[in-house]
């Protein structure tokens, strides 16, 4: 579990804030907080080869994450998750820079942020049960998972509307062109029929002309 935690500024080595921990059971919690300042000392001299690092201490590791020119660190238990660590460590980063981004740099005196202390404590409450924890990251690659299926669902939704939209515009084309080809099949019809009955009509116009005329004459 998480055991102590501080903020320094890395230009200087200045401490900005630290939790405020109960120290009974950490045997020689003094001890182990004048080794992060010597951590915060050392970064000062550039010594950071890393943004990330951990360092064994006894039966502690001390994880710490540089940004901003601020350093982020907390000692745990040796058997605490190293992933949990830093992630507890980029939650404070985020709220810190938030809360406090803008004063950082212009902070004269130590612990000008101990106000921070209600955050730390808190965020540290979340990352005391690492089975919580195991199962809040399932949790979360799980809502990931099903967001990535749901987009997927939609885009294939979307991918079929347009194909409807494709083939009702295609059924509409060819209804159109259907009406044309019988308009086209009707006249070709009467053009038949005509050419067909137009003699015979006029065989017919000529025998009834002839009966007619000589009727007149006789």
């Amino acid at each position: 579990m998480v055991k102590l935690t501080m903020i320094a500024r890395v230009t200087d080595g200045l401490p900005l804030a630290e939790g405020l921990d109960d120290d009974r059971d950490i045997k020689d919690a003094e001890f182990y907080k004048q080794q992060a300042k010597a951590v915060f000392k050392n970064l000062t001299k550039g010594h950071n080869e890393a943004s990330r690092m951990s360092i064994e201490t006894g039966p502690y590791v001390f994880h710490y994450i540089i940004e901003g020119r601020v350093c982020y660190l907390t000692m745990c238990d040796r058997a605490y998750p190293k992933k949990l660590a830093f992630q507890y460590l980029e939650d404070l980063k985020n709220e810190f820079e938030r809360v406090n981004g803008n004063q950082i740099e212009t902070a004269a005196r130590p612990y000008a942020f101990i106000k921070f202390d209600t955050f730390i404590q808190k965020t540290k409450k979340l990352y005391l049960d690492t089975c919580t924890q195991r199962n809040l990251a399932k949790l979360n690659d799980e809502l990931y998972e099903v967001h990535q299926i749901m987009t997927r669902n939609v885009q294939e939704v979307l991918g079929v509307g347009e194909k409807l939209d494709q083939v009702s515009q295609m059924s509409s084309r060819l209804t159109s062109e259907s009406r044309i080809y019988a308009d086209k099949a009707r006249d070709l019809n009467r053009q038949a029929l005509i050419r067909k009955w137009a003699p015979v009509a006029i065989v017919f116009g000529a025998v009834f002309f002839l009966f007619w005329v000589r009727k007149k004459i006789w």
